[in-house]
């Protein structure tokens, strides 16, 4: 068997060592190489090191790529690795001796993906930098949202990596809080279904109807129940259903909302009254003026977006199925 090991910032071979020194039979059998694999046929499985940036970053190769995946929780925020049941790195290692077994521990996912909006007509929105104007999906394992937690976010960003690891989203949600303003942002959800559409191309023939269109504080679209190390956006949100757990939070009042905020790692939050929670297979998100869409902690491009789920996009090793 030949394996392929990606190491986030902040990993090296010390990280890697563990896999490679198992002493079952299978394991000493493996043929390893570092790095991103060229094509499908140079490994037949990938082992990557890192958290929930880090498995980003390498998304859109992954999905071409087509192998089987082994997440190794490594990075200062984890939620992917810990949707999959993969909540320590010993979890990973159990995981990849099941694999080198009988390799029948590997699950196809979901994976959410967002699409730039152009103007009438099909030219690109004013703002030319929207998605950058990349050809193609923008995949996301976890989260992707606009408004208050993006904010909180591109602060965190700015701290220095082991702080973010230990408490750098808490550090940062105060003086966001001080500073941020209730945005105005409509969404919109398909009410046909666009299946047969392209991933990388938005969903023309579906009818759309408006399911928020008021001042927002946050609107999070996840694949996952959790982002942000823990925070339990979307407590019902399943990488197996082919849906976007829709969370829209209207505007609350500064000092109410650094009260509520705690709820948010228990999901209690969708009990406020300003809070509205949805499924659907794709949206739109549009705003008076660009905003920045986060996804997975990265920045990704800004508003106006159209965000759908690829159904089935991603093998990963799991510890089990069922």
């Amino acid at each position: 068997m030949r394996a392929a090991a990606i190491l986030g910032l902040g990993c090296s071979q010390k990280n890697l060592k563990p896999f490679q020194s198992d002493q079952s039979r299978a394991a000493n059998n493996i043929e390893w190489r570092m790095g991103m694999p060229v094509s499908g046929d140079d490994a037949d499985v990938i082992l990557l090191f890192g958290g929930d940036g880090t498995v980003h970053r390498h998304l859109g190769q992954l999905v071409k790529l087509g192998l089987p995946v082994l997440v190794v929780p490594a990075g200062s925020g984890n939620d992917f690795a810990r949707a999959l049941g993969l909540q320590r790195v010993r979890d990973s290692l159990e995981a990849w001796r099941k694999f080198c077994g009988d390799a029948g521990n590997v699950r196809a996912i979901d994976l959410g993906f967002i699409v730039p909006l152009g103007s009438a007509g099909g030219a690109p929105a004013p703002h030319a930098d929207a998605c950058d104007l990349v050809s193609g999906p923008l995949y996301f394992a976890c989260v992707a949202g606009v408004g208050f937690d993006g904010e909180v976010t591109a602060r965190a960003n700015r701290l220095p990596r082991w702080l973010r690891g230990h408490g750098g989203y808490a550090l940062s949600l105060i003086p966001t809080i001080l500073t941020f303003a209730p945005l105005s942002i409509k969404i919109l959800a398909a009410t046909e279904s666009c299946a047969e559409s392209p991933v990388e191309d938005t969903c023309e023939s579906a009818s759309w109807t408006t399911r928020s269109s008021r001042p927002t504080l946050l609107a999070a679209f996840a694949n996952t129940p959790s982002y942000g190390g823990g925070m339990k956006i979307a407590p019902r949100a399943r990488m197996d259903d082919g849906l976007l757990d829709v969370c829209v939070i209207g505007a609350v009042e500064r000092f109410r909302l650094l009260r509520l905020f705690p709820s948010v790692y228990s999901g209690n939050h969708l009990r406020v009254s300003e809070a509205e929670y949805f499924q659907a297979g794709r949206v739109r998100v549009e705003s008076e003026r660009p905003l920045d869409v986060y996804a997975d902690g990265e920045y990704v491009c800004r508003t106006p977006v159209e965000l759908a789920v690829h159904r089935e996009a991603l093998k990963v090793v799991v510890p089990e199925i069922g």
